[in-house]
């Protein structure tokens, strides 16, 4: 048996969840934040025997968008212009979404 770690976007979360719900895989959702942009994703805990890992990562992939966004970024490292010592945030487009998968072996399962 294989536990399944996705942390995907927050827009995909729910899509993500219905999919393998309506293919018969239970899913529990934590609500987490990115360490880069601090925004809100989704991550969701799959238990699934290992012949039916490589589905439950393919309805993953299917339903994790990748997508363009633009953040306001610092200046200078701080966020401190150096010579005005003002902050001078400016637009940069990143790419965000998708999703992040780690799949650990699963020693024993209990369902009570």
């Amino acid at each position: 048996m294989k536990l399944v770690y996705a942390i995907v976007h927050d827009e995909d979360g729910r899509k993500v969840m219905e999919e393998l719900n309506k293919n018969g895989f239970g899913v529990t959702k934590l609500c987490s934040s990115g360490g880069f942009l601090r925004a809100g994703n989704t991550t969701l805990l799959v238990g699934v025997e290992e012949e039916k890992l490589d589905e439950v990562i393919a309805i993953i992939e299917t339903k994790s968008k990748s997508r363009k966004q633009v953040i306001n970024s610092p200046a200078a490292p701080g966020g401190i212009d150096i010579m005005s010592g003002m902050y001078m945030p400016y637009p940069v487009e990143v790419n965000v979404g998708g999703a992040t998968i780690f799949v650990m072996n699963v020693e024993k399962f209990y369902k009570v």
